[in-house]
């Protein structure tokens, strides 16, 4: 895994060596993503210089350093990933006659573009990555991202040039980056908790979509044509939409038996392609379904214990860490948990605007750079169990939603309105204290860790006038957030454009598409990478190869949500590996008890972030709505901690932008980088 950065100096304001200075200065902030080398490569007479910083995982020789020149000499790439087929396609290139220095799959995928070019050698390639090739001949850049978004990759144009990177950081590097603050897409930061692609907090500056090849030719190069211009210039060399229809239409026709075993068998292929590496290598386990059946499958084909890691945390309610000890037993993995305790977790806080590098405000950021620290102790790369709630439908959302709205959407409107008034009458502690009560008696499949707040946000979906309407409120913290944004439009996104959703017949499975290319790559794995390149750990997600994506939209719903539970077909893989009295329990999330945290330890630092005299001479904000739920917040009405998280960590980012630019200039004013 590696970071990458590069320039195209538009107005030639550089020389060689200016170019080569500048590449390797825009890498050098990627160090982290990269720590065992780094490189440059120019070329003058046209602006163009591509930076990369290696992380040693295949081919540790100088023979794998990047950037790469293909073997033809028209093509210079640097990239960021890795290639899990790449022996299979360099015997293929050698028997068309390709030679090789070394044994990296970077070689191998330069050989494949030179054979098939882009588009045809990504088709075939099984893998997660994203690069930056320069075509000499066409004297155009590429830009290539994988199919489900794994890797990241940022691009944009500022001060005379063009500018790509792994992060965000990485175009600091450019004298001539003065960032602005895209108030749209900090609404959108507070409505979903990340900023979705295409857009980023900065004006100008893009994130590539996944399965997205985008070519800039000379004429593009010149200058920032606008979205709409751009998006008709992205070629999808796959297309999640597609597989899903396709799925659909096709679905599965065999019995409950034949789709275990072809599961089983796809996932132990996916599983195994991703055990390659010259580096030491192990398996996130927290002890539920997904990573369970990574860890399953990956012991089931390894020689010796694979190591495991886990995160515990002494908080009732929060702690996996003894299910995924018991699950590591069984498997006999040599399992390393490390418990965490609130301050120990709560001095990661402090960290995460330069591990995000923008505002990203899913509170599970902070156990997952916890067990990715713990991780890179041992290990060079981890296996993740991501990806199985949205293709096997494990969120609890997909159980209930389509069920809720059939019900209540024959209600009227008022009658909808006295009930969320009902359900909102008392507090979510005071519904999980009657929760509480009733577990012991319930079917475990009823039982609520956190029932209090579903209650209250079921609520909040009880208006909703369609599903679409009901779906978004789903997904959503702040209801209206430009109308706590001053001076924002919340811009389009697929969320807003019906006619971009996959055609598929059920609710339930649109929500589980909607959530494939939105959720997953912009919050779930945008949090996976930051959080494990942080500490130079590679983190691959075995359930996210696009063959086992594809066989998963040819599964039939009831073999992902049967008597009210997702994930049928995936636990009866894991039922063959686990006994399952090990794994069969309510969902619990991979949090933090961020409640409790903002009214006790992180309350004053909470109090002088969101202080109204603050947010009203920074500008961003409308004071009253934030100050108003942080009242209720600390008076235990209402749990709004993800809503408060996300205006919190946006003004812990911009403080840190601030010291970072103050830094830089040595003035006590930043307001010309940062201002809105």
């Amino acid at each position: 895994m590696c970071g990458i950065a590069g320039l195209i100096d538009l107005e030639r304001r550089l020389d060689g060596a200016g170019l080569r200075a500048t590449a390797l200065a825009m890498s050098d902030t990627l160090r982290h993503r990269g720590p065992d080398g780094g490189g440059a490569w120019i070329d003058a007479d046209h602006g163009v210089a591509l930076g990369h910083r290696r992380l040693s995982i295949i081919d540790l020789s100088p023979a794998g350093n990047q950037p790469m020149a293909s073997q033809s000499g028209r093509y210079i790439l640097s990239y960021n990933g890795e290639i899990y087929n790449f022996a299979e396609l360099r015997r293929e290139l050698e028997a068309k006659g390709a030679a090789f220095r070394g044994h990296s799959d970077t070689e191998v995928l330069l050989a494949a573009i030179d054979a098939w070019g882009v588009s045809g050698a990504l088709k075939r390639c099984n893998g997660m990555f994203a690069f930056a090739l320069w075509d000499r001949a066409g004297r155009s850049l590429i830009l290539a991202r994988d199919r489900l978004g794994e890797k990241p990759l940022y691009f944009g144009w500022a001060g005379g040039a063009f500018l790509f990177a792994s992060e965000l950081r990485a175009f600091a590097a450019w004298p001539g980056f003065a960032p602005e603050i895209d108030r749209g897409a900090l609404a959108l930061s507070l409505r979903h908790n990340y900023i979705p692609a295409p857009y980023s907090i900065y004006q100008g500056i893009y994130k590539l979509p996944p399965a997205a090849i985008l070519t800039l030719t000379p004429d593009l190069q010149a200058r920032d044509p606008g979205l709409e211009t751009l998006a008709r210039n992205f070629e999808a060399y796959w297309s999640a939409r597609e597989a899903a229809e396709r799925g659909s239409a096709e679905p599965f026709s065999g019995s409950d038996e034949a789709a275990v075993e072809a599961l089983d068998t796809c996932l132990r292929a996916a599983v195994q392609s991703r055990t390659v590496a010259d580096v030491p290598l192990g398996a996130f386990l927290s002890g539920g379904i997904d990573s369970s059946c990574v860890v399953a499958l990956m012991q089931a084909q390894a020689a010796r214990p694979v190591k495991t890691f886990s995160i515990g945390f002494h908080e009732t309610g929060y702690n996996e860490a003894e299910h995924a000890k018991a699950v590591a037993a069984h498997l006999g993995t040599d399992h390393t948990e490390l418990y965490v305790t609130p301050r120990e977790a709560q001095d990661t806080i402090p960290k995460l605007p330069e591990i995000y590098d923008e505002p990203f405000s899913d509170s599970s950021q902070i156990p997952t750079f916890l067990v990715s620290q713990l991780a890179r102790r041992h290990v060079t790369v981890s296996l993740s169990g991501d990806g199985g709630d949205e293709l096997f439908g494990g969120y609890n959302r997909y159980a209930w939603a389509e069920t809720i709205w059939r019900k209540l959407g024959r209600l009227p409107a008022p009658g909808r309105r006295a009930l969320a008034k009902i359900l909102t009458g008392a507090a979510p502690r005071t519904w999980q204290r009657l929760f509480d009560l009733a577990n012991p008696v319930l079917p475990a499949r009823w039982r609520q860790q956190h029932g209090g707040e579903k209650l209250h946000k079921l609520a909040r979906i009880l208006d909703a006038e369609g599903q679409e309407a009901l779906y978004l409120q789903l997904v959503s913290h702040w209801s209206d957030p430009a109308g706590v944004v001053l001076g924002s439009k919340e811009p389009a996104t697929i969320l807003s454009d019906p006619g971009r959703w996959a055609r598929l017949d059920s609710f339930t499975a649109r929500m589980m598409y909607l959530d494939t290319v939105t959720y997953l790559p912009d919050d779930i794995l945008t949090k996976l990478d930051r959080a494990s390149m942080a500490v130079g750990l590679e983190a691959r997600v075995p359930l996210l190869d696009h063959r086992a994506v594809e066989f998963a939209w040819h599964l039939p719903m009831h073999m992902k949500l049967r008597h009210g539970q997702g994930k049928w077909a995936l636990r009866q893989v894991l039922a063959r590996y686990v006994p399952r009295e090990l794994f069969e329990r309510p969902k619990m999330g991979f949090g933090v008890p961020l409640d409790l945290w903002l009214r006790g330890p992180l309350r004053d630092w909470a109090e002088a972030l969101l202080d109204e005299s603050r947010l009203r001479r920074e500008g961003f904000f409308d004071p009253a709505p934030i100050r108003r739920l942080w009242a209720d917040h600390l008076s235990g009405r209402a749990n709004w901690q993800y809503d408060l998280w996300d205006v919190l960590v946006f003004q812990a980012w911009h403080e840190a932008q601030k010291q970072k630019h103050d830094k830089a200039s040595g003035t006590a004013s930043s307001q010309a980088v940062v201002h809105g």
